[in-house]
C-alpha cells in the first residue's frame, strides 16, 4: 500500500474524455467526479485482473483505490490501469492482498525504449522482454505499442 506517483498528461485519455462529457452533463463539479469514480470502478472490473470490493475515490487529481486483490499480481495491475489514465498524477493505494508474493519494480518508459531494452537493463536478457509483456495485460495488447511515460510492472525473477 502506499502512494504511486504518474505522469498526469499522458496515457489513456478514456477518462479524460469521459471526464468532458460528464462535466457538460452534470449539474454539479461533485455529480462530474461521482461519475468519473464509476467510469474508473467499471474499468477495473471489466479489465479482470482479480480486484473484489472495489471503490474508488477521487479528490484532485489523486484516485484513492480500495478493494481486495487475489494476488500482489492484481494489486500491481490495478495501481497501472489506473494510473495510466490521462488526468491521474497519483494513486493512493488501499488495496489488501489475499495471497502475499514479492512486489514488482514499477518502471517508466523513457523515448527510446522497448520491452526488449527494458528486459536487457532489468534482467540482462532481451529476450525476457515477454516476461514484461505478459506481466502487462490486459493493460498491454502488443509488446511493440508502448510510450514515453507509461509505466509498466516488470517481475521479480
Amino acid at each position: 500500500m502506499g502512494l504511486f506517483s504518474f505522469l498526469k498528461n499522458v496515457g489513456n485519455k478514456s477518462l479524460k474524455k469521459a471526464a468532458e462529457r460528464n462535466e457538460a452533463k452534470a449539474r454539479s463539479a461533485e455529480a462530474a467526479v461521482e461519475r468519473q469514480e464509476g467510469l474508473l470502478e467499471g474499468i477495473l472490473y471489466s479489465s479482470n485482473v482479480g480486484i473484489k470490493d472495489i471503490d474508488v475515490e477521487i479528490e484532485n487529481d489523486v484516485v484513492k483505490v480500495y478493494g481486495e486483490a487475489e494476488s500482489q499480481a492484481a494489486r500491481e495491475k490495478a495501481i497501472l490501469i489506473l494510473g495510466n489514465m490521462e488526468g491521474v498524477a497519483s494513486i493512493d493505494d488501499r488495496i489488501s492482498v489475499v495471497t502475499q508474493e514479492p512486489e514488482s519494480t514499477m518502471y517508466t518508459v523513457k523515448s527510446g525504449d522497448s520491452l526488449s531494452k527494458i528486459a536487457k537493463e532489468v534482467y540482462g536478457d532481451p529476450m525476457k522482454y515477454n516476461l514484461i509483456f505478459e506481466a502487462n495485460q490486459p493493460m498491454l495488447k502488443d509488446p511493440n505499442m508502448i510510450y514515453p511515460g507509461q509505466v509498466l510492472r516488470v517481475p521479480a525473477v
